[in-house]
């Protein structure tokens, strides 16, 4: 059996656990980064730093991009790149729109003028969404947050609809909240648990907000699943939300602390007009667990616990 070529835009956590799969599943892995490193800390952490070929990228330059293409004629094309912090697109603007929407859209034409067949996937982000009762899915109406990354999100998205009704392989993955140890300690979950675990006091922002937070290996698994069926459009969660403060409580609880003791909120970390709930359903993936028995489990406190027993240890999955 010929050996599938898979190329994955950037090099984030999403992706390299995305990668470390598809080499498992015998895939010959490509991974675009703006700058070649000498080194590429998710990707030497997973332990399969070796086995990936790695290429410099400009997702602006379509002659780029079309070498590249025709280099290792891809069966799969991940766009997991872009600028992806809300507080920071707002300063950000050109560069969290060239590389969430520009990009994105630069591949699409050039798989549509060239007729490539390769499967193209675009990571996408639940906050595009307007939430109801808390929930969201692929009927909820658009946003009308005027972020920037919001906004360059809901066009990646209409552009990958746009190009598959022109024929063109492509699809939307959206995700929510996707957590691993691989994440930086400035993230939520992974910053709580390293300061619970250090027994130590912690400043945070707004604790009564509702995320649906997921385990990276699931979701790549989901993301692995979603390549063998025709292309569409999918979100990928948990379905299972969890407050600041549970986080917090499970956390401490722990390291058999109370919680209560140990933080206190700092207005800098509370964003303005910030969804109190969102959640999706698993049922947003139903076709994934009809066909292939596929199950997010780990979710919540399960989560949390996951990420606490992480610290320390030089344990990525």
């Amino acid at each position: 059996m010929k050996k599938k070529n898979s190329i994955i835009i950037g090099s984030g956590v999403i992706g390299s656990y995305l990668a470390k799969l598809l080499v498992a599943k015998k895939h010959k892995i490509i991974v675009t980064s703006r700058k070649v490193k000498k080194s590429y800390i998710n990707y030497n952490k997973l332990n399969i730093e070796k086995k990936i070929i790695f290429e410099k990228l400009d997702v602006l330059k379509k002659k780029d991009i079309l070498k590249i293409i025709k280099k290792y004629s891809p069966d799969n094309i991940f766009y997991f790149s872009g600028q992806s912090s809300l507080t920071r697109s707002i300063k950000l603007k050109k560069k969290t729109n060239d590389s969430n929407y520009v990009g994105a859209r630069n591949f699409l034409e050039i798989l549509h003028r060239y007729k490539v067949k390769t499967k193209f996937y675009k990571a996408n982000s639940g906050y595009i969404f307007e939430e109801k009762n808390g929930l969201i899915n692929l009927s909820s109406a658009f946003s009308k947050n005027n972020n920037p990354y919001i906004q360059s999100q809901i066009k990646a998205y209409k552009e990958v609809k746009k190009f598959r009704k022109k024929g063109v392989n492509s699809s939307s993955i959206i995700f929510l909240q996707v957590e691993s140890p691989l994440r930086n300690n400035d993230f939520l979950i992974k910053k709580i648990c390293e300061h619970a675990k250090s027994k130590k006091h912690i400043r945070v922002g707004n604790l009564n907000t509702i995320r649906d937070y997921s385990w990276a290996p699931e979701i790549v698994a989901g993301v692995y699943c979603l390549t063998k069926i025709k292309p569409r459009d999918l979100i990928l969660s948990s379905g299972q939300g969890i407050s600041g403060h549970e986080i917090l409580k499970t956390a401490y609880k722990l390291n058999n602390l109370d919680y209560r003791k140990y933080y206190s909120v700092n207005k800098k970390y509370i964003r303005p007009n910030e969804i109190k709930t969102m959640i999706g359903s698993n049922k947003n993936y139903s076709i994934l667990s009809k066909k292939f028995n596929f199950k997010i489990k780990i979710g919540g406190k399960k989560l949390v616990k996951k990420i606490y027993d992480s610290i320390w240890k030089l344990a990525f999955i």
